[in-house]
């Protein structure tokens, strides 16, 4: 790596999630003229976040996904639709065995 593309001013910064109640200490080169006080007793220049991984809907699982193409009824129309075909296949050889059945009966007579 080139030393010269390098941050040299790569700090302790605390990130706050002011919405969750959620903040964590990490390194970095954002800056800020605030400060807070850290549970180790330092202080440490804090950026406010508007979202974190406490927040997330996809970290916290409260979004739910909204079928507005209607994939799922069309999927659920294409199986009752196949279950049905399925079953007046199922009819038709069952009529159809009960025929040769009776043919062969009439022939042995």
């Amino acid at each position: 790596m080139k030393k010269s593309i390098q941050p040299k001013d790569y700090d302790f910064v605390v990130f706050a999630d002011e919405q969750a109640k959620f903040s964590f200490l990490t390194r970095s080169t954002a800056k800020s003229e605030e400060t807070i006080k850290w549970t180790d007793g330092k202080e440490y220049p804090l950026v406010k976040v508007q979202i974190s991984s406490a927040s997330h809907p996809f970290f916290t699982g409260e979004e739910k996904i909204i079928d507005t193409e209607g994939r799922v009824d069309r999927f659920k129309a294409r199986a009752k639709k196949a279950a049905a075909m399925k079953a007046a296949l199922a009819n038709k050889a069952k009529k159809a065995a009960k025929e040769a059945e009776k043919k062969a009966a009439e022939a042995e007579k």
